[in-house]
């Protein structure tokens, strides 16, 4: 990902500020090692530091429109959509329903990054995607100036205050304050694989060479799985060869580690076997803590390895990797749920694990990556994905108020059955047939054909 700080309402425009500005932004440099821009007008800076995923040769930012009255800094979401510096032409109608408020237009082209718009009447926008998968943060100065910025660090010395900006939000000068603009709806069951496949697909933009992150487990596995199947079909792969990358890091002997080279046998990928020891997960504690700006303890334990694993990654030229975040919150996938006294409770709890994912995993899948470089995509948590995921949910819910005499068996499908061989997310592993085991080559197939 790559990395933003915009400021509005500076009473200074000096060239002292501007370099500021640089010196600031220049502590976001490893999320965008590529290439720096900045913009002033006015009372308001827009800097940007790019990784670049998409368009490595051209696409620097800022962005303008046609006729250059609309600056626009994004944090490399949109690059999964359509290459920027080919179609200027959305800027302008984007930005009429941004100061319309139409959320229909800001949820279609809101992409999984942070946006920062200015224009030449100096209104200002800033955006954040629905989930918080990109982090963004806002600031306020002493001198009534405001703060955006991908990392606390480059707020932490010029802001009084600053707060995590809170995800599916927009600040306007048009609103004068925040404004939510995506709640995170549940609509009528769709395919659940099909949904899966096109949001993996979705994410193998990319002109650079990429990879997955494979641990083993179910979630990762099915990442790997279908981009395995697709990546023939993706850009990259004219370009870097149609073999994937698969990465997996641990201590030596330790189960992630087996079970990774397991799938990635059947798969055909070419793996990654890494290595750490307990002693260089503390020597990197203090690099790590720098980068994650959090304490906190079970960020911090799952962060370290993954820090450690994106240099590695970074050292091979790898520059974007898709990874497994998302699943366990949206199908209950941890241990507590088992305990889930009905099924109003489960859903209730899958929804506040999802909106809270900007603070633990969203925060350290992008941050540990971004450290080195590196940009994170996470199919999970694709907007259209979730809502057909959800969707699941509610429908059992609705069925068993509607459906007294068959009251119990539509929460089979979410309740842990091990009499009946239903385990952990197992309407995610159904969708897959892989309810028994990610391994077996069976379990891969479905009448269309395989996974991979």
């Amino acid at each position: 990902m790559c990395g933003i700080l915009a400021v509005m309402g500076c009473v200074d425009n000096s060239q002292t500020k501007r370099s500021r500005i640089i010196e600031l932004s220049g502590r976001l440099k490893h999320r965008g090692p590529d290439w720096s821009g900045l913009h002033c007008h006015g009372d308001c800076y827009l800097a940007h530091q790019r990784l670049a995923i998409v368009d490595s040769t051209s696409g620097d930012q800022p962005l303008y429109n046609e006729d250059k009255t609309v600056i626009v800094t994004e944090s490399n979401g949109q690059q999964q959509t359509f290459k920027w510096n080919s179609n200027p032409q959305w800027i302008s109608p984007w930005l009429a329903g941004m100061k319309s408020m139409e959320k229909n237009s800001l949820i279609c082209w809101m992409g999984c990054s942070p946006l920062s718009f200015l224009t030449r009447d100096k209104s200002f926008i800033a955006a954040r995607d629905a989930i918080g998968i990109t982090p963004l943060y806002l600031g306020w100065a002493l001198d009534g100036s405001t703060w955006f910025a991908s990392e606390m660090k480059a707020l932490s010395d010029d802001c009084e205050r600053f707060i995590s900006f809170p995800p599916g939000h927009i600040y306007s000068r048009f609103l004068a304050n925040r404004s939510k603009f995506y709640q995170h709806p549940i609509y009528d069951p769709m395919v659940l694989r099909q949904a899966f496949e096109k949001t993996v697909l979705k994410r193998l933009m990319t002109d650079v060479p990429f990879g997955v992150l494979l641990s083993g487990g179910l979630d990762s596995s099915l990442v790997a799985a279908v981009t395995n199947r697709y990546v023939s079909q993706s850009a990259a792969a004219q370009q870097w060869g149609s073999q994937l990358h698969s990465f997996c890091i641990g201590l030596k002997g330790s189960p992630d580690l087996k079970a990774a080279k397991e799938v990635a046998d059947y798969l055909g990928t070419r793996h990654y076997e890494l290595y750490f020891t307990v002693q260089e997960g503390i020597d990197a504690l203090e690099e790590v803590i720098y980068h994650m700006e959090t304490y906190d303890v079970t960020t911090m334990r799952a962060s370290t390895p993954m820090f450690l694993m994106s240099r590695k990654i970074k050292a091979m030229g790898v520059k974007m990797v898709l990874s497994g975040e998302g699943s366990d919150e949206i199908f209950g996938g941890y241990l507590y749920f088992h305990k889930a006294p009905n099924k109003e409770e489960f859903h209730e709890e899958t929804c506040r694990k999802i909106k809270a994912l900007h603070l633990y995993d969203c925060l350290r899948a992008n941050k540990s990556t971004s450290a080195w470089g590196i940009e994170a995509r996470v199919p999970f948590l694709d907007k259209e994905f979730i809502n057909t995921a959800m969707s699941f949910i509610l429908l059992i819910i609705v069925y068993h108020h509607h459906n007294s005499s068959v009251a119990s068996t539509p929460y089979l499908l979410f309740k842990i059955r091990p009499d009946l061989g239903r385990i952990e997310k197992w309407v995610l592993r159904n969708a897959f047939d892989v309810n028994k085991s990610i391994f077996t080559k069976a379990h891969f197939v479905q009448a269309e054909g395989t996974v991979q």
